[in-house]
């Protein structure tokens, strides 16, 4: 009895593997792996080097007073626009005012001293004709005179200093620009001179302005070399809460050494800022031109993928076979890959689903179709260094066989 139960038991599960495999006979192969396809995008570009740097005023002066003394009056608010000249702070104006009066004063007596003598000079060479006076007394009174001159000439310089030192009782601005907050208050007393001077506050030129940054030895050699071609370099800046780069200016000094501890060279760009909106010390992105402007087949970064050493793009021909291409890859464009070479404009590029196609396998494409972002410039520009980071063709093909 139990050798009929085993012999049943068989029979069944015999039965059901055949069943099974009738099942799967009936159907079929697995259908093709569905994947997006799209020929390249095709458009003129610009190779732009990026750089991150900082806003520089053009000329930046510490208003010190040049005298000493009590500050009478401050003429300003706390961050106004000032112009060259404008007066910022007056100090106590007696002391000077005194001083001028004194060197005046002592200018009149110098001068009466000088006509004395003048007078004594020529009544001694009459008579010396006469034989009334020596040579040695006509020699005393010309020496005289010329004492007295440069008595005149040196309360001259006193009253020269003393009137500088009045005007400089007036602290004006050096330059036109934006002024800081005082630094002093009225009623304190000042030492005044450039070193030891107390710093009254500070003015800063605000347009143009400049902006300061780091390159390469490499780029100082491709500038210089287009510098010589006659083709400038534009700079184009964007600050740190904006998306588009909407100033523009010119690269207008780069210095004179490369530091030997970094191996980079400071250069600058001037910027237009009529407004005032760019302050010294803000951060900033820029991008310089880095090559003339030149056709370009774009595909999204995605679609790269790697095959050992070499950059390969999975192209579907006609019939639905999937054919890896190497390819020369440039910079990134608005988060599309720059193709160099190795593609045609008519290539259908598999831009989705390509870990589910094999080399060699067949798919069953869609036609989609690669846009870039719109941008403010009218030449697209490319902003990051070429390389490529994706899947290998080995890596998908692997996640294909395991399910994943």
């Amino acid at each position: 009895m139990r050798r009929l139960k085993l012999v049943a038991v068989s029979v069944l599960v015999t039965g059901a593997l055949y069943g099974c495999s009738q099942g799967a006979e009936a159907q079929g192969p697995p259908p093709a792996a569905a994947v997006t396809v799209a020929v390249p995008l095709a458009e003129r570009i610009v190779d732009q080097d990026e750089f991150t740097g900082r806003f520089e005023a053009t000329q930046t002066a510490e208003v010190r007073a040049r005298v000493g003394g009590y500050i009478q009056a401050v003429h300003f608010r706390d961050g106004d626009f000032v112009r060259r000249g404008q007066l910022l702070f007056t100090l106590d104006p007696r002391p000077a005012q005194a001083e001028v009066a004194s060197a005046r004063a002592a200018l009149t007596q110098a001068q009466a001293q000088l006509n004395l003598a003048r007078t004594n000079l020529t009544r001694s060479q009459g008579l010396l004709a006469s034989q009334a006076v020596s040579q040695a007394e006509v020699d005393t009174n010309a020496g005289a005179v010329e004492a007295a001159q440069a008595q005149v000439a040196s309360a001259q310089a006193a009253l020269r200093t003393a009137s500088l030192n009045l005007e400089f009782t007036r602290v004006v601005a050096p330059l036109s620009g934006r002024v800081s907050d005082r630094r002093v208050d009225a009623g304190n007393v000042v030492a005044g001179g450039s070193s030891a001077g107390d710093i009254l506050t500070t003015v800063v030129s605000s347009s143009p302005i400049h902006f300061v940054f780091e390159g390469s030895e490499s780029l100082l050699l491709k500038y210089q070399r287009e510098a010589r071609t006659g083709s400038s370099a534009p700079v184009q800046i964007r600050l740190q809460d904006e998306a588009g780069y909407s100033r523009s200016g010119t690269l207008d000094f780069t210095d004179n050494a490369i530091d030997a501890a970094s191996g980079t060279i400071r250069l600058r760009a001037i910027i237009a800022n009529a407004d005032g909106f760019l302050k010294p010390g803000m951060f900033g992105q820029a991008r310089v031109a880095g090559s003339a402007a030149y056709d370009a087949l774009l595909i999204p970064d995605a679609a790269v993928g790697t095959d050992q050493a070499r950059r390969v793009v999975q192209v579907v021909a006609a019939d639905g076979s999937v054919t890896p291409k190497p390819v020369q890859l440039g910079p990134l464009v608005d988060g599309l890959r720059v193709v160099r070479s190795g593609l045609a404009p008519t290539d259908r590029v598999i831009i989705s689903g390509a870990q589910r196609a094999m080399p060699g396998m067949k798919v069953q494409p869609t036609t989609g179709r690669i846009t870039r972002a719109p941008r403010q410039d009218q030449v697209p520009t490319t902003i990051a260094p070429p390389a490529a980071t994706a899947t290998s063709v080995s890596a998908l093909s692997a996640s294909v066989a395991t399910g994943d």
